[in-house]
């Protein structure tokens, strides 16, 4: 690609994992993550059933991931033009319209996300069912709001 001085530019995107290393990941969930996200389930829960806490209640289950496992990616975009220099653009995953989102919170998200929810809070009870718990907790935005994490 070349932009309008004439310059070549190349993009170069990358993922980067900004979380702490697995074993501060898997302390956290020892000590902190597993009680934590209850808490914040059900008040994020009690938000979503009001018109004015809805907001704030989809952002809390949108961050469940990093509640219990401190799970967090980013994409970083590294954009250099010609010789002049570079930039770095960090983002996260490409998200659907928020009028889409909306939607389908509407009609399916809030009900959806609290049976989502209950199952794998019971998957959780036992120590077998830990992966498959996690793995329904981090999918939660998904259920949700189709939130992208």
């Amino acid at each position: 690609m070349a932009d309008s001085g004439g310059n070549q530019q190349q993009t170069t995107r990358i993922q980067q994992s900004s979380q702490p290393s697995f074993v501060i990941r898997a302390l956290w969930y020892l000590l902190v993550g597993w009680w934590a996200t209850g808490i914040w389930l059900g008040i994020s829960w009690l938000l979503n059933l009001t018109i004015i806490g809805i907001p704030l209640g989809i952002k809390m289950i949108n961050m469940v991931p990093k509640v219990l496992t401190l799970k967090s990616t980013q994409n970083t975009q590294i954009v250099t033009i010609g010789d002049t220099g570079s930039s770095v653009e960090v983002h996260g995953p490409s998200q659907r319209s928020l009028v889409v989102r909306g939607v389908y919170f509407l009609l399916v998200g809030w009900w959806a996300s609290g049976i989502w929810m209950a199952l794998a809070w019971l998957v959780s009870l036992t120590i077998v069912g830990l992966p498959l718990a996690i793995w329904m907790y981090n999918m939660l935005p998904a259920i949700v709001s189709l939130y992208r994490y």
